[in-house]
């Protein structure tokens, strides 16, 4: 069933009583970029590869990927030089600047809060789905 118009991205309904969710972190692929080059300077399609891997969602925009590594190197988060260290063609490559580390390090802590949020919702879904099945089965008796 298509997404009806005004719908949230991250979730449709694909049939009757039932919907499918993707649960996202909007910009989550930042702090993803931040932390592969922390991990060590690299160039566009090692990042796009390592991505892939990371955030396992399939295939790199690579449009998006080069639009967000200009966008922290014009924020001083990343720089980059060019390369003719590795065969082939030169290459551009982006190594994480102290500012990134920085901004890295407040990605953590606010995924972490994100993260026990979650964890909080997902403990009182399982606490309501089990009183719920409890109150059920009183109800058969």
């Amino acid at each position: 069933m298509p997404r009806q118009m005004g719908q949230p991205r991250c979730r449709c309904r694909t049939a009757e009583g039932d919907f499918e969710v993707v649960a996202r972190v909007e910009r989550f692929v930042e702090p993803a970029v931040l932390l592969l080059l922390r991990e060590g300077a690299s160039y566009g399609y090692e990042i796009a590869d390592a991505l892939e891997t990371l955030l396992d969602e399939g295939r790199v925009d690579f449009g998006n990927l080069y639009r967000l590594l200009r966008s922290l190197e014009h924020e001083g988060l990343v720089r980059s030089s060019w390369s003719d260290d590795t065969p082939g063609p030169i290459k551009r490559v982006y190594e994480i600047a102290d500012e990134g580390v920085i901004l890295l390090d407040a990605w953590i802590e606010s995924l972490r809060v994100a993260q026990d949020r979650v964890a909080t919702l997902l403990r009182r879904c399982e606490l309501v789905r089990s009183q719920g099945q409890v109150a059920s089965e009183g109800k058969r008796e």
